[in-house]
């Protein structure tokens, strides 16, 4: 398969498309491959494009490299579909997600994956996904596509079961439960702790707390960690350098560590007895105890919400940097280390014959998990290797940890039907399954509000 074909979709995003162009381009095992740049945006492509040139010039790359503003124009015999891409504008749809459901009394906790805001923010996406995969059935049927975009359990099961094409889904959250575990254990395991590391929230002034003890735990243990994406459970943790088995330890420091430190990943785990890996933040969105306008659980557990402002302010810089990096006089230093989240990992190892183990892939269950739904996506350790990429198989979650699981395994499977179908009766059901929502009526007064207020992005639910 070298030398190889790259599709990267959303070439243009500003943080992910940044960093998996730099891994794409150091790659000594890439060298000579093709690499089809596409972003509607024609503005920030051209600046991509730029910097890609230079990329491919001073470190001597040797890629062929194409510019696309449609996917149709560069997925002929691709070998690898890289798609990061979201309906924008990214922060507004978000932010307005997670406003409609105030107007009936109904408080999310997030609104990304989960939750009424869950269902919106996937049918948006589903269209222009599902529209790529088709395109790739005629253009490059036995490529794979590699999914970033959230709801990422949703998009992954609706190309699993509405096209033929291969999907692997990749997420950095369980980088999470390796800062969480470094940051309970740093002194038994002598690991360096940031002061700025007190919560696991998606902010910019806890992120790099959260990374640099993640790297440190990374080398450190090792956690096998299954279930659903920003849903899975810790099911081992060992030591690299000892083999010893740190569970028991873990859960002793946990219990006498700070309890304001990840307050609902603390009553979850001691409620049903497994540590859930992502971190309160994406926890909150699948859990039905979140969400009661009386008690205000979101108070009590410091739920906050995304930073929409910040982010979309955030989104702008990294534009520029783009800008700034593509110019001759700039350093390139900074991308020498940039990280794909596992992109340039799938890539080379099914490109180049290698074997590779992955700590988390997005995968349709085919016995990984045994009793959660087969064909249903589910989150595992992976394998990849020129016989493509499997999942580590893990046997049975416990059985409560596995039917809250089965829950947003069948709200996801009606909200993918949904969205494809234009199937109304479907949507609703989705909702009503949805463990925020508590009414039947309210149910219907948001899917209705939505469905008129994205009407333009979802014309299935019209016709």
């Amino acid at each position: 398969m070298l030398p190889a074909k790259i599709v990267v979709i959303g070439a243009g995003s500003a943080i992910f498309g940044l960093n998996t162009l730099a891994a794409l381009m150091r790659s000594e095992k890439l060298r000579g491959s093709t690499l089809a740049l596409v972003d509607r945006n024609a503005e920030t492509l051209a600046l991509v494009r730029q910097l890609a040139q230079r990329l491919n010039r001073e470190w001597v790359a040797d890629m062929t490299i194409t510019t696309h503003t449609h996917h149709n124009n560069a997925l002929s015999e691709a070998n690898f579909v890289i798609s990061s891409i979201e309906v924008p504008p990214r922060e507004k749809l978000w932010r307005s997600d997670f406003e409609i459901p105030l107007k009936y009394g109904v408080r999310q906790p997030y609104a990304e994956n989960g939750g009424p805001g869950g269902f919106a923010h996937a049918a948006r996406n589903i269209g222009p996904v599902l529209e790529i995969v088709h395109a790739m059935e005629q253009a490059c049927p036995d490529a794979w596509f590699i999914n970033f975009t959230n709801p990422m359990i949703r998009i992954c099961d609706a190309i699993a079961r509405y096209s033929t094409i291969r999907v692997v889904g990749l997420c950095h959250q369980i980088g999470m439960g390796y800062a969480m575990a470094g940051r309970v254990l740093a002194g038994d395991l002598g690991l360096d702790v940031m002061d700025s590391f007190t919560s696991t929230h998606a902010s910019p002034s806890f992120i790099p707390g959260a990374r640099h003890i993640a790297a440190q735990a990374l080398d450190r243990l090792d956690i096998k960690a299954a279930g659903l994406n920003h849903f899975t459970w810790m099911l081992d943790i060992r030591d690299k350098q000892t083999g010893e088995d740190l569970y028991p330890r873990f859960a002793e420091r946990w219990a006498a560590f700070d309890p304001n430190f990840e307050p609902l990943t603390r009553q979850v785990f001691d409620a049903f007895g497994l540590f859930p890996i992502p971190g309160d933040e994406h926890l909150c969105e699948y859990l039905p105890w979140l969400s009661d306008p009386i008690t205000k659980p979101w108070e009590k557990y410091d739920v906050s919400l995304y930073e929409w402002d910040v982010w979309g302010e955030l989104r702008q810089q990294g534009h520029a940097d783009i800008a700034r990096l593509s110019e001759d006089t700039a350093s390139l230093n900074e991308l020498r280390d940039a990280d794909s989240e596992g992109a340039l990992e799938m890539i080379e190892n099914i490109a180049a014959a290698g074997n590779h183990y992955h700590l988390a892939v997005n995968l349709p269950n085919e016995g990984y998990i045994t009793n959660l739904p087969a064909g249903a996506i589910v989150e595992t350790p992976g394998l990849v290797s020129g016989m493509g990429i499997r999942g580590v198989g893990v046997g049975e979650l416990p059985e409560p940890v596995a039917e809250l699981c089965r829950r947003e395994l069948t709200v996801t499977r009606l909200c993918v039907d949904a969205a494809v179908l234009g199937d109304r009766q479907a949507a609703l059901q989705c909702l009503l399954l949805d463990p925020v929502i508590t009414d039947l009526d309210v149910a219907r007064q948001i899917l209705d509000d939505y469905l008129v207020t994205y009407r333009d992005y979802l014309p299935q639910f019209w016709q």
